[in-house]
């Protein structure tokens, strides 16, 4: 436990459908057609999907290697999309001061979303390892577009809380809050908002935390500094 205590505050401190055709019109005379049933929308969230793109199969299969040649001496794992990626850009300097002697694993990848990290995690991403804990954030790039509801945002990262509980039962669990994005506040920023406040209910204080703090990332003014995210998402 003091271990999950001292990584939340060095974190803390350091993350500064087709067209239809028309229908055919009934004969004279006849009984109208029942209303045709309403297709439930799939949640791709939580379907199981692996990256299409060669730059995330290459980094996939490279982390797949990292884990083997770490022949389960891994202590603290990083799970999520660009951001947690980034790691090993700008932040580098930071990871080497913080983490690196914590015998961490960085498993980002960019642009995933909550249905790659599923598929990642049944795939290789965790064999042969069990870390103290794993510090996730994933999520934001499920909120691009009118692609998922935050409903179907909450219920992708919570597939993913579920899947690695199964898997690393005696794992702490750090669930970061998703970053606010974009230069002032707009659509997306609001629908992160929603899918956070729902995250908090995830933490039972005992396997699963919960920490948010995106507000540090904003102003006074309600915008995000170019210092802070030159590109108002890193």
């Amino acid at each position: 436990m003091k271990f999950s205590r001292n990584l939340f505050a060095l974190l803390t401190a350091t993350c500064v459908f087709t067209s239809a055709a028309p229908a055919a019109q009934p004969a004279p005379g006849a009984e109208p057609a029942p209303p045709a049933a309403t297709e439930k929308r799939v949640n791709a969230a939580i379907v199981t999907a692996p990256r299409d793109v060669d730059r995330a199969r290459q980094r996939f299969e490279e982390l797949n290697q990292r884990v083997k040649a770490a022949q389960g001496q891994v202590d603290l794992v990083f799970l999520g999309d660009s951001i947690t990626q980034g790691w090993e850009g700008n932040g580098k300097a930071v990871w080497q001061r913080y983490y690196a002697h914590r015998k961490a694993l960085n498993l980002g990848i960019g642009g995933d979303r909550t249905q790659h990290v599923l598929w990642r995690l049944e795939h290789g991403n965790l064999d042969g390892i069990k870390p103290k804990v794993v510090v996730v954030m994933i999520g934001t790039n499920n909120s691009n577009r009118d692609d998922h509801t935050p409903a179907e945002i909450l219920e992708g990262v919570t597939a993913v809380v579920d899947l690695l509980r199964a898997k690393l039962p005696e794992t702490r669990i750090l669930l970061l809050s998703i970053f606010p994005r974009g230069a002032t506040f707009n659509d997306q920023r609001g629908k992160i908002l929603q899918v956070n406040q729902a995250l908090a209910k995830l933490d039972d204080n005992r396997a699963v935390f919960y920490l948010d703090f995106g507000h540090r990332l904003i102003e006074k003014d309600g915008s995000i500094s170019k210092t802070i995210m030159p590109d108002y998402l890193h």
